[in-house]
């Protein structure tokens, strides 16, 4: 097993300002950087969103190029202990992108962070996940758990598993940031064993929570020290260092999860 740091790993967050819905200004990225290194994160790929049809327009990529840069440079200052990388949140709204330029890479490995458009399911899905391993990148499908057309038996997510992809949960997701439906889902992949990383997807903006550290102690509180430390430590090192995540075993959460829900639907 990879050596493990005392720090927590994430690499879904939205802190290059003014480029997308998180962070509006540098301020507000180091404000974020800041409560992030708080919590204990010691090494952070942040990942605007960008979409696939847009990866040939040099002109958003310039604009991001130049606030990223900012963003960089400040942080590197004020956090030197950090690890600040870069990437993107790529929305697939066309099935075949290429993905081929190291800037759409997490943090400069062949890892891909990905996620689907409108929060819905769309057709043929493990077949573009496939397509992007055959053309040499890792695709990680970002909070799987949030996606109408997920089944109750979770099939189209194992099938996105079958093809080579890795999925990331949301923090939040799993005590109640979206809703209950969705802490349901996620705490049944929790369960299946289906999970490779926890990560913020933090928006890096005023008000805006930080779910690390509850998201956390959700899942050690339903007994799952161990699967908390390959989610948000472990596995997250790991893509640092270019590795694919160690296997997270299954956590029984059946009675956990129903005493939580009926605190949800009493609430």
């Amino acid at each position: 097993m990879a050596r493990v740091s005392s720090g927590y790993g994430d690499f879904h967050s939205h802190l290059v300002p003014g480029v997308d819905d998180g962070a509006r200004t540098l301020d507000d990225s180091l404000d974020a950087i800041g409560r992030m290194t708080d919590a204990g994160v010691r090494r952070i790929v942040t990942t605007p969103h960008l979409r696939a049809s847009r990866i040939r327009d040099s002109g958003t990529l310039a604009i991001m190029d130049r606030q990223w840069k900012t963003v960089k440079t400040a942080a590197s200052e004020r956090y030197p202990e950090l690890e600040f990388r870069r990437g993107f949140e790529i929305k697939l709204d066309v099935p075949t992108p290429d993905l081929s330029d190291p800037r759409l890479r997490l943090g400069g490995t062949q890892f891909v962070l990905v996620e689907w458009p409108m929060f819905q399911v769309p057709p043929r899905t493990p077949e573009v996940l496939a397509k992007l391993r055959e053309a040499g990148c890792v695709p990680i499908v970002a909070h799987p758990e949030r996606y109408d057309g997920v089944d109750p038996e979770l099939e189209v997510v194992r099938a996105w598993k079958d093809a080579g992809a890795y999925l990331q949960c949301n923090y939040g997701s799993l005590v109640g940031q979206y809703g209950a439906s969705v802490a349901y889902v996620a705490r049944r992949m929790l369960a299946s064993g289906l999970l490779d990383y926890l990560s913020s997807d933090f928006h890096g903006r005023p008000g805006y929570r930080f779910y690390l550290e509850p998201g956390v102690s959700e899942v050690r509180g339903l007994g799952g020290d161990e699967q908390a430390t390959l989610l948000a430590k472990t596995n997250p090192t790991r893509l640092f260092q270019g590795l694919p995540p160690l296997p997270v075993p299954r956590l029984d959460v059946a009675k956990p999860l129903v005493r939580q829900m009926r605190t949800w639907f009493r609430a």
